[in-house]
């Protein structure tokens, strides 16, 4: 794209390894989606430094109380709050997204580490009376949550600080060590997040972050053997290959989503306009970068063609462009090629019969919210996950078992929406759809970063993240008993 310059200095950031800046001759470049042009480097990093990182977390212990983590944690948030302009700065230059959308992510990271602190300050142990049965005896169980060797984190690309801080404030707060290995296309914003928590009174050994391209420091990352739990966010394949390498280490693999809004006809009217909002909104959020975004839009055939028009209104109003506009609305995805595959997409279901109602052209990175009507539910732009601002919409049975036997026919199962006011059919579909999540009248992607989230399927291990669910898993429970009359 012919975009004018930045004219701004380029970052040059080294890795964080045992309280150190470590830089390397070999870098990996940082772009800005937006232009193509770098606006930051890191180090090409190599096992070597892993295997340092993890050696350091695991000789060291760490000895914060419950108030000190909870203090940090709190520190954490205030500072994310007080830098938000310059993070969110930095998460569109790395990202592509639109300010508006950094500024958002800034705010959900600071909930995670206000959660992280209240959760740290909980006593996590609980209580078994021994004298329950006629073989009782007078003691009591006790168990205690103590923390792992180290944790290996391993963050994608389309949430730098948020995903980072899903996986280090639990860490904080259970008192463990983690050595984090974030993208290589988005790494900027999990440095930035490291010496904001050095600043928050962190000690370097319990948080370190190593930078480089897969092929030279994923392995490590997955086999070393100071690593108790390895805590992964991104695609399947990936995921599936830690699987099969990690073995024995004890996993937490959130994967992709193929989420569907599923409009059930007992709407009309206002209901109708509520459900094109979220709709498009959970469309295009995060230029659709995101594993929980709307996937595909499950309209039943007797309400379709009011529907229809709604959610066309709403996707033209969106304005699209320069990402560091504030009045830009859906900046980029993460590069030219991704968009190039998603366009391709869309116009390989028109071949299959689709209608393309909306698209006002691609340019580079910058891809628009395009509409596409009558998707037949086998194209590939809705059976594969399809990670950019696509609204798809596919016209199905007025046969709520029809509806969900299609909406569970991908192989993802991570989260869902359903639009119905009807109280019957929104417990059938809680129960009937094979997600991790199922939210009534909202976008899937709803949560709270305290609440249990996770997929099934091709979506996850069934493993639960969130803040409560991620410190239950970032410990080992050890039990004692003691004599008790």
């Amino acid at each position: 794209m012919n975009q004018p310059a930045l004219k701004q200095e380029i970052r040059h950031e080294g890795m964080r390894i045992g309280g150190e800046h470590i830089f390397t001759d070999k870098v990996v470049e940082v772009r800005y989606p937006y232009t193509d042009e770098v606006i930051g480097t890191v180090p090409a990093g190599t096992a070597e430094h892993a295997r340092k990182a993890f050696e350091i977390a695991a000789n060291y212990t760490p000895t914060l109380t419950r108030y000190e983590r909870s203090q940090i944690l709190r520190k954490a948030g205030d500072l994310i709050g007080e830098r938000r302009e310059f993070l969110a700065k930095w998460l569109t230059l790395e990202l592509g997204i639109c300010h508006q959308h950094a500024i958002y992510e800034t705010k959900r990271a600071q909930d995670v580490y206000q959660f992280a602190a209240a959760e740290a300050l909980k006593d996590d142990g609980e209580i078994f009376s021994c004298d329950l049965t006629h073989n009782g005896k007078a003691r009591k169980i006790f168990t205690t949550r103590e923390p792992v060797n180290t944790i290996s984190a391993i963050t994608p690309f389309n949430h730098p600080l948020n995903m980072v801080s899903h996986k280090i404030a639990p860490s904080i707060a259970t008192n463990n060590c983690m050595v984090c290995k974030p993208t290589e296309l988005t790494p900027l914003t999990a440095i930035a997040l490291a010496d904001i928590l050095y600043e928050a009174g962190l000690p370097p050994e319990m948080f370190q972050v190593v930078t480089g391209l897969p092929q030279d420091i994923g392995e490590e990352m997955i086999v070393n053997e100071n690593i108790d739990i390895i805590t992964f966010t991104g695609g399947v394949p990936v995921g599936k290959m830690i699987a099969s390498k990690a073995v024995y280490k004890r996993q937490a693999l959130e994967l992709g989503g193929n989420d569907p809004l599923i409009v059930l006809n007992d709407l009309s009217g206002a209901d109708l306009e509520k459900a094109a909002t979220i709709a498009v909104a959970g469309a295009t959020g995060n230029s659709g970068q995101r594993c929980t975004a709307i996937k595909r839009i499950l309209v039943q055939e007797s309400i379709a063609d009011e529907f229809v028009p709604l959610v066309l209104e709403k996707a033209k109003k969106i304005r699209f462009g320069d990402p560091q506009d504030p009045a830009t609305e859906l900046g980029c995805v993460i590069h030219a090629q991704a968009a190039e595959l998603f366009e391709k997409r869309v116009y390989m279901a028109e071949e299959e019969g689709a209608e393309i109602l909306y698209h006002p052209g691609r340019q580079g990175a910058l891809l628009p919210p395009i509409v596409v009507d009558r998707v037949p539910h086998s194209s590939e732009l809705v059976m594969e996950e399809t990670f950019g601002p696509i609204v798809p919409i596919v016209r199905v049975p007025d046969n709520d078992e029809e509806v969900m036997r299609i909406s569970n026919s991908t192989a993802f199962g991570l989260s869902s929406g359903v639009c119905t006011n009807d109280f019957n059919r929104m417990q059938a579909f809680i129960k009937g759809l094979n997600v991790g999540t199922v939210n009534i009248w909202e976008q899937p992607g709803y949560r709270i970063e305290m609440s249990p989230f996770g997929g099934i399927k091709d979506s996850g291990n069934g493993v639960k993240e969130g803040v409560i669910e991620a410190m239950k898993f970032f410990t080992n429970v050890k039990t004692f008993s003691l004599p008790w009359s």
